[in-house]
């Protein structure tokens, strides 16, 4: 690999503090993969419930490094053009129609000054592995919801993951000025490739404890009491421990404190919990059951 390998961290502590002071509570199991992620130059697979953080991880990682964040988010369908690159077809049509108008009368111009004139950097589209591999600045790469693309796709990802180049037959290869910090997501809608789960650190985000859970309601939301944000805590620990289809997520759990304080509530009873079900269940038989198996006397 011949891409620079420059260590950001000094340690796994650093990372977990530098995490908290963009609000994002880390603890020593994440913050650890991270750390060895940056010093091993390897990419980070993080699975788990949907809503807990995953991308969110990614985001605060870039912004404790004061790195460029870029993204490609997964989705059925997506291919190297999309990924990758592509080239301007529109822009290269025009420049081979204004030479040709510029040329006429002359010797027809070989093709292969025309290919070497088309096929270059200007007329080159980058999408965001490309973007990623050739910044010459700090980057986090971000690969959002990969489990959502075909293994085709997957197969595109573990290439350029593996050497950090990338191969254009009109132009060859480039490599990577630097090993950027990548976080791949997955919500395991399906199984991922045992090829592409040996390179990556992987790393499982659970919903968070009830302790950390109100610690994020604190950093998260101006305003709101250690008092509210405890029972806020408490009564979405006992909504996830019921039967349903989905439940809440950590950025329900902060629409939710930010409702409360917005109707100026500063303690939960079970009618408000009830009448405010709907900021964090997203289905009607979700609500149905938690209004009936919701019980705050212990919250």
């Amino acid at each position: 690999m011949t891409a620079e390998t420059t260590a950001r961290f000094e340690s796994v502590p650093q990372v977990r503090d530098g995490l908290k002071d963009v609000n994002y509570l880390a603890d020593d199991g994440i913050a650890g993969v991270v750390f060895l992620a940056d010093r091993l130059g390897k990419p980070i697979l993080v699975e788990g419930p949907a809503g807990t953080g995953k991308t969110q991880l990614a985001k605060s990682v870039a912004e404790m490094l004061g790195a460029r964040l870029i993204r490609l988010q997964c989705y059925e369908g997506l291919d190297e053009s999309k990924a990758l690159y592509e080239w301007n077809y529109k822009k290269q049509l025009l420049r081979i129609q204004s030479d040709n108008k510029a040329g006429a009368g002359e010797a027809d111009t070989s093709w292969a000054e025309v290919s070497d004139d088309i096929f270059s950097d200007e007329f080159l589209l980058t999408r965001p592995l490309l973007e990623a591999i050739s910044a010459p600045d700090p980057v986090v790469l971000l690969i959002d919801e990969v489990d959502r693309v075909e293994v085709e796709t997957e197969a595109l990802l573990l290439e350029i993951l593996s050497d950090y180049q990338v191969s254009i037959p009109e132009l060859g290869t480039i490599t990577a000025k630097q090993i950027p910090l990548v976080f791949l997501t997955s919500n395991n809608t399906r199984e991922l490739s045992e090829a592409l789960k040996r390179r990556c650190l992987y790393l499982h985000v659970d919903y968070p404890t009830l302790e950390r859970e109100r610690e994020i309601v604190l950093a998260k939301v101006p305003g709101v009491t250690e008092n509210l944000a405890d029972q806020i805590a408490r009564v979405v620990r006992s909504i996830r421990q019921m039967d349903l289809k989905k439940s809440p997520s950590v950025s329900e759990t902060l629409d939710w404190a930010r409702t409360l304080l917005l109707l100026n509530l500063d303690a939960i009873d079970a009618q408000v919990a009830k009448d405010t079900l709907h900021i964090l269940l997203k289905y009607q038989s979700d609500i149905a059951k938690a209004t009936k198996d919701l019980s705050v006397d212990d919250a």
